[in-house]
């Protein structure tokens, strides 16, 4: 039996902005069983607590940010994918700026930040989210999907009409913490020269440089170290499709299929979950415990 996991002790780390460009500073605490993921605002008047919930997406637009209230936290993904792929199913996330810092532009600084705090077996068991039937999103030539299966799997497709992209498509058989370290959590953010006026005028984009962003113009990656991987770019997009999923609060046991996918057509699927509820159930394997608190939908374990 999977048992749930939190880390074994506090840890911090500061950087930028990536859209903001501000410094800030991120403090992750050990939490109790069955609290899932909750960022709260240290720089308020008092803190304020935001539960990693579908329902707290107040935008998709380059990046994930999660509201209460009218207070925000940006660029949760990253932070959250490390989350994910390293097991962690219970953490308080301290922030004292609105958005988190950006560091390398991938969630290597998260994973080495978490494996220095170390990780804590809980007593309680993880729950996992089963399909009983596909659920599938579409728009266009963009596509998104979850089907049932026995694992978690993700096939991700991008097609960029740029000579050092086109199409990459990756697929991911599983995801434990090793492989998602060693395969996903360096992949970088990315970014187009020709953007980049307009993410400034937008308020986007003031943290970024060559040091966190891979650049392109319109032929080539600027940066002088180039790629980590030939594919970096769809690397990329599974580690933000992971932090996005890890709002759901637990784990998936189905085939994620995404084409030309991006942080608004990620939440697109997760609301049509939830407007789906037939199309799937929480297993706890062990049903005597107490129901965790953060589930989409904990009535509905089985």
């Amino acid at each position: 039996m999977v048992k749930q996991q939190t880390i074994a002790e506090k840890v911090s780390c500061t950087g930028i902005g990536l859209h903001t460009g501000a410094p800030v500073q991120v403090t992750l605490l050990p939490a109790r069983a069955g609290s899932g993921i909750v960022f709260v605002r240290t720089d308020c008047a008092y803190p304020l607590a935001i539960a990693a919930r579908p329902a707290a997406v107040t935008s998709t637009e380059r990046a994930t940010t999660l509201g209460r209230g009218g207070v925000t936290i940006g660029t949760v993904e990253h932070l959250l994918a490390a989350l994910y792929g390293l097991g962690i199913d219970n953490v308080r996330i301290e922030v004292d700026g609105g958005e988190l810092p950006v560091m390398d532009g991938s969630a290597a600084s998260f994973v080495y930040l978490i494996r220095s705090a170390g990780v804590f077996e809980q007593r309680k068991s993880r729950c996992a989210l089963r399909l009983r039937r596909p659920i599938e999103v579409l728009d266009g030539d963009r596509r998104i999907s979850l089907s049932p299966s026995r694992t978690f799997q993700v096939t991700y497709a991008v097609d960029f009409d740029h000579p050092a992209i086109g199409r990459q498509e990756y697929r991911l058989g599983s995801c434990d913490p090793d492989g998602f370290e060693r395969e996903l959590s360096a992949a970088r953010t990315f970014g187009f020269l020709n953007d980049a006026e307009a993410l400034w005028s937008s308020g986007l984009g003031r943290g970024g440089s060559l040091q966190n962003t891979v650049v392109l113009d319109e032929q080539r990656v600027l940066n002088h170290d180039g790629l980590r991987w030939p594919d970096e770019f769809v690397r990329h997009k599974i580690l933000d499709l992971l932090g996005d999923l890890a709002l759901l609060g637990v784990p998936i046991q189905g085939h994620v299929r995404v084409e030309r996918g991006g942080h608004s057509l990620h939440q697109r699927l997760l609301a049509a979950l939830l407007e789906n509820s037939d199309a799937w159930w929480i297993h706890d394997p062990d049903p005597a415990s107490v129901a965790p608190t953060h589930l989409i939908s904990a009535e509905r374990a089985a």
